[in-house]
């Protein structure tokens, strides 16, 4: 059994370790961030806070409900918050969203890909709507597709695709234009392990050049293995946050990150 001092309450996140990557400067802050839908009883998102470093993976972590997609939507500049900030690049993302598109990726939950048109076909498309042409495009499409595994189905459609092959090519598209900050939504949901395991090894590749990486996972074993930091979402507030290692530490009794989830979220059904 935990010890009441371990058992998280609204005033009182779990705090772990701020060990990072390294790279010790803020990419991305959030500040007081909220979201209250229309006719909703409570907030979706809850006056949370946390900060990115520049080259880090963060780990958006809780169970269904918990809030990770509206505040990755926030992020993405896709939805408008209620109050509170995000700042990224040291940049307002409220005061200039079109201009600071440039600078992140994201792949969504959906699959975010014209299904009758080829994997190369999305691929131009999308690297044309950020201003990338000629040649520069075109080779920049050809290390995408090597990059994930797909350089001998570029001209087939993706809705000939299975689950694992459509991941990773919405997985390329967000990170064709070379974007500084990359979102993730549930990257290797539904596929297979060996999907798996190359986006996730992609991810760390990414990371080792240099990229940063916002994602959420309900795999906790990933997160444990790929994550520099996590935060842990329930009920729309963080109830955790630090690197994965410390998280568990924190928590008495708990062997792993997925224990430890557990016991800050509780056990009961998120459908």
């Amino acid at each position: 059994m935990a010890s009441e001092s371990n058992v998280p309450t609204e005033r009182e996140p779990v705090r772990g370790d701020a060990t990072g990557s390294g790279a010790g400067d803020e990419i991305l802050k959030v500040h007081r961030l909220m979201k209250v839908y229309r006719s909703a009883e409570t907030p979706a998102v809850d006056g949370i806070d946390f900060v990115v470093r520049r080259g880090e993976i963060f780990g958006l972590l809780g169970p269904n409900g918990a809030g990770k997609t509206t505040v990755i939507s926030i992020l993405c500049t896709l939805l408008r918050p209620t109050s509170g900030s995000v700042t990224l690049c040291s940049q307002d993302t409220q005061r200039s969203p079109a201009r600071l598109r440039s600078l992140f990726g994201l792949a969504p939950q959906e699959i975010a890909l014209y299904p009758s048109l080829t994997a190369r076909e999305n691929l131009h498309y999308f690297g044309s709507l950020y201003g990338l042409s000629g040649r520069v495009l075109r080779n920049r499409i050809e290390e995408c597709l090597a990059l994930v595994g797909l350089s001998d189905r570029g001209g087939t459609r993706i809705d000939t695709f299975s689950g694992g092959m459509k991941r990773r090519a919405n997985l390329a598209a967000a990170i064709l234009h070379s974007p500084r900050v990359l979102f993730l939504d549930e990257p290797t949901v539904g596929v297979d392990a060996q999907s798996r395991n190359l986006i996730l090894d992609n991810l760390q590749a990414l990371r080792d050049d240099g990229a940063t990486i916002v994602y959420t996972t309900h795999y906790m074993e990933e997160a444990e293995n790929l994550c520099d930091r996590v935060a842990v979402m329930d009920c729309g507030k963080i109830v955790a946050e630090g690197s994965p290692r410390s998280l568990v530490a924190a928590m008495d009794g708990c062997a792993n990150l997925e224990e430890t989830f557990l016991r800050l979220t509780g056990r009961h059904l998120r459908d």
